[in-house]
């Protein structure tokens, strides 16, 4: 194993691609403390409590959700935009057609997918800060949280996909593995 891992750092490239990898993962992670304005941190915590699906998106985020940072959706909106349009490209002829198109028509659905990533962070954004009552600022509290937890959606989508395409193994798997393991230390200690 450790002459594998010494092979990797003798292979430019591939070490190139490997502190790339590692570079985002970091950057992914400092993203991960900052905070989101004008939430009640009881509201969201009571809320983890009382909802186990909740504790489950908690894990899955790395705690984001718990302290509700601007990365506390996670990719969790990619996954189900990704989902929402590969039925939709069965569904609609006109996606059909532009999915059989070859490289080009995946890159148009590839756009759609992710506008429709944000337009799906915003709302369930603002659905969830509303089921848990967290907006401390009333309706225009609960679009700022939508627009700041979506922009932290896009972040990680962008983060997933440069990594995807520049770094090492598929980018949105990473993030979520980076999200899952950085709870593991905390849960080994209780």
């Amino acid at each position: 194993m450790f002459e594998t891992l010494r092979n990797v750092w003798k292979i430019e490239e591939l070490r190139k691609k490997v502190l790339y990898t590692v570079f985002m993962l970091i950057l992914y992670r400092l993203l991960c403390v900052v905070p989101v304005p004008g939430v009640d941190l009881a509201s969201v915590q009571e809320g983890l409590e009382t909802f186990s699906l909740l504790q489950f998106m908690n894990s899955i985020t790395g705690s984001n959700l718990q302290m509700y940072t601007i990365m506390a959706m996670g990719i969790s909106p990619y996954i189900n935009a990704s989902i929402i349009m590969q039925l939709l490209c069965v569904a609609i002829p006109k996606l059909e057609e532009m999915n059989k198109q070859g490289e080009e028509g995946r890159k148009k659905i590839a756009q759609i997918t992710r506008y429709v990533t944000v337009g799906l962070g915003f709302l369930q954004a603002v659905a969830l800060t509303a089921g848990l009552g967290a907006s401390t600022q009333g309706a225009l509290g609960l679009i700022t949280i939508g627009f700041c937890l979506a922009a932290g959606t896009a972040l990680a989508m962008w983060i997933g996909e440069r990594i995807t395409e520049n770094g090492i193994g598929n980018g949105i798997s990473l993030l979520i593995f980076a999200g899952i393991i950085s709870n593991f230390a905390g849960t080994i200690g209780s």
